[in-house]
């Protein structure tokens, strides 16, 4: 069995030339092929994210309501706290001695 020598040139004119016809053709059956999986993927993190906002502002607005909350306790305490101190105000001009004549 004799081995033959590969001719380098040739092999390579060769592949070059079916390059040229075969890379277009890939190209243009991966992009017609893989569009409509990719632009699926694409909706597929876009609603992912989507909820992922959705739960971030509703934990947000949950947050706000206590805040709110909170802030309408501490205004009714100091509205109590303001009428407890006039009544005693108006409560101790009442009790002293009135002026004599």
């Amino acid at each position: 069995m004799e081995i033959v020598p590969i001719d380098l040139v040739g092999l390579v004119a060769t592949v070059m030339g079916i390059s040229i016809v075969l890379v277009p053709v890939i190209g243009l059956t991966a992009r017609f092929a893989l569009k409509p999986a990719v632009e699926a993927m694409a909706k597929l993190f876009d609603h992912k994210g989507l909820d992922e906002t959705v739960s971030i502002l509703e934990r947000r607005l949950a947050l706000m309501e206590q805040q709110m909350e909170a802030m309408e306790g501490s205004v009714r305490t100091l509205n109590e706290v303001t009428d407890f101190h006039r009544q005693l105000s108006a409560g101790d001009e009442s009790t002293q001695d009135p002026p004599r004549p």
